[in-house]
């Protein structure tokens, strides 16, 4: 047994990876040039407070790693229930088998997950503008059972073109960024810090990436958008109405000529054209008899050569020579 032990190496390299939930081993293959079949592995753990060794297998862990062929076991937890307990100091070891070959045991570092592990950033960061503010919300980094720890943010912000500033840590999951200037870009940051509740320790987590938006603007700045735009609209209803007046004034002639209406259909073809059955030449008659002239009568006397200045009008009247008698015509 020992000339197997010596003829299989054991697994080199061991990694834990301990990242938010995740809980991971993996290391480098083996293998043998003599031999081409596959190499399996097989993981087992054991905690600080006991001495003896249990295969990772579904009946104590929800996952298999007592035959594997890859060189990883990924024993995550999907539920706080299941997996290894975060707050327990744990070993893990792995070695290699090919037939009735063995390899000997290479044991990882202890860890304890909540000491231990990379924390990520919050996850899920939504933005909301405000008047003057920004409302940040957003999910931890992964979830936690309250009796053991719990998570506070610190959002780091700056104008764009201003200097960063911190906020105090927040417990919620709702942020927000009070006192900021109105329609200003503000970029913003967020870290959560995992405090564990029993041992009274904080391992800050990693800043989120860079997020930016807008604030909304408060009622004065809406006043005055409003009071532009309706001095805007004002004004450029004020440069169309004088453009059109001074081009009707300066262009007046071809607009009565454009807006002048068409002449009339005299009266003859109107008839004739509600009835096409009398002749043509009775319609352009009708109504065309010239009138009679109208004459005034004008009176013209005359007064004879012959006649004395002085003679009474009476006598004259009364003697006169019919064939000097005012006469009457018709001019």
């Amino acid at each position: 047994k020992s000339d197997s032990l010596a003829q299989l190496p054991a697994p080199g390299n061991l990694k834990v990876h301990l990242y938010n939930a995740q809980q991971a081993l993996s290391w480098e293959p083996v293998s043998l040039d003599s031999d081409p079949r596959p190499v399996v592995y097989q993981v087992q753990y054991k905690y600080s407070t006991s001495s003896n060794w249990y295969d990772v297998n579904k009946e104590d862990s929800k996952v298999d790693c007592t035959n594997l062929t890859r060189t990883e076991c990924d024993f995550t937890a999907n539920s706080l229930s299941e997996g290894f307990p975060r707050r327990f100091n744990i070993s893990l070891r792995v070695r290699a088998k090919l037939g009735g070959l063995i390899s000997a045991w290479a044991t990882a570092p202890w860890f304890e997950h909540y000491r231990n592990a990379t924390i990520g950033p919050p996850e899920n960061i939504r933005v909301t503008p405000e008047e003057g503010s920004l409302i940040i919300r957003l999910s931890a980094p992964f979830d936690v059972p309250a009796s053991e720890a719990y998570f506070v943010y610190y959002v780091y912000y700056w104008e764009k073109t201003g200097d960063k500033q911190v906020t105090d840590p927040f417990e919620s999951n709702f942020i927000t960024l009070n006192d900021l200037k109105p329609l200003r870009v503000y970029c913003f940051q967020v870290q959560a810090k995992l405090i564990l509740t029993k041992e009274n320790i904080s391992r800050p987590g990693h800043l989120s990436n860079i997020s930016c938006s807008k604030t909304a603007a408060d009622a004065s700045v809406k006043l005055q958008q409003d009071i532009l735009a309706a001095a805007t609209t004002f004004l450029v209803l004020s440069v169309v109405v004088g453009s059109c007046l001074f081009l009707v004034l300066k262009y007046r002639g071809l607009v009565k000529h454009w807006f002048h209406s068409p002449p009339s259909i005299p009266s003859q073809i109107e008839e004739y054209l509600k009835d096409p059955a009398q002749p043509i030449l009775d319609a352009l008659d009708k109504d065309s008899s010239p009138k009679e002239d109208t004459w005034d009568s004008v009176s013209v006397v005359t007064f004879p050569e012959n006649e004395q200045e002085g003679t009474p009008q009476s006598s004259w009247n009364q003697n006169a020579d019919p064939s000097h008698q005012p006469t009457e015509g018709v001019l």
